[in-house]
């Protein structure tokens, strides 16, 4: 009898500590939360979409015990507009019972016009004859209390839903549970913009350029030819040996501080050269600290 009581005690104190952790996927209609939401179904969480706010609360108490459910995704948009004049008391309450982080998504709006016309959907608060950008900005403001209450704002605006993916599960992915920190590396092309939700950045276009080269123009920086041509420069080496010295004390830093992801964006003229082939360079050196490393190319 007092193995069984013992064991139902150890059982409630397991339970306990299995404190779930709930991630509010939310933003602009047309940033991409559909494809957040299903990379972190796919990175075992349990998602549901258009759930009011209000209601998070009690749709995480009536969830199975025994299910051992502890990572939860919520979809919230402007569909549900009704509820989003109790935002506020709502989030207070979850974030007092439960690990709760809100992500908010959003893009420029020339980008949110071209998706929904390449879709061929109307955006959630069109009507009639009403303009996309008025619906667009409409929504803005609408949002701006959940927008001001995000722990982290992800601007989709460069990004494939592929890159987006990618950049979802490197963030949220529970293949590592040891790392202290996720630092993502983003190289890209100035000339495409540089991209909105980047912590460190970093510009080398004062390295050569392979894109003067014939043989190497049609290359990538991924790809061993161009790296020889790049690495092999004098002013790359130093470059990399400085940089890899400023993460190496940055690094611990920013874990001491308590900073859970960090990502760094390396740009050059175009993202197909210079970039690709030091971010890959970088995030390879990257190794002693307990991180987990990804790298996106974002123009190639």
């Amino acid at each position: 009898m007092e193995d069984n009581h013992a064991s139902r005690i150890r059982y409630r104190i397991s339970c306990m500590k299995l404190k779930p952790t709930i991630v509010i996927i939310t933003g602009l209609s047309g940033s991409g939360k559909t494809v957040a939401l299903r990379a972190l179904e796919d990175s075992s969480f349990f998602c549901v979409d258009n759930l009011p706010v209000t209601l998070i609360n009690l749709f995480v108490s009536r969830l199975p015990k025994k299910g051992n459910i502890t990572k939860i995704c919520v979809g919230i948009d402007i569909r549900e507009q009704a509820f989003l004049s109790k935002i506020d008391s709502a989030l207070l309450l979850l974030k007092k019972k439960y690990r709760t982080e809100i992500v908010f998504l959003e893009a420029e709006k020339g980008v949110i016009v071209r998706r929904f016309k390449e879709t061929r959907r109307p955006h959630p608060l069109s009507s009639g004859n009403a303009d996309i950008d008025q619906s667009i900005e409409k929504e803005k403001d609408m949002l701006l209390p959940l927008r001001k209450e995000a722990d982290r704002i992800i601007d989709t605006s460069s990004y494939t839903p592929h890159q987006l993916r990618h950049l979802i599960t490197s963030l949220y992915s529970n293949t590592k549970k040891s790392k202290a920190m996720a630092l993502t590396f983003i190289s890209f092309g100035y000339k495409f913009g540089v991209p909105q939700n980047i912590d460190l950045l970093f510009d080398v276009r004062f390295i050569p350029n392979p894109n003067f080269i014939p043989e190497l123009k049609e290359l990538r920086g991924i790809d061993q030819p161009v790296k020889k041509f790049i690495f092999e420069k004098p002013q790359t080496k130093e470059f990399i040996k400085r940089l890899k010295g400023l993460l190496d004390f940055l690094i611990p830093l920013y874990i001491k501080e308590g900073k859970a992801y960090l990502t760094v964006g390396i740009g050059c003229t175009g993202g197909r050269h210079r970039s690709p082939a030091i971010t890959e360079k970088i995030a390879a050196l990257i190794k002693k600290h307990p991180v987990e490393i990804s790298a996106i190319h974002r123009d190639i």
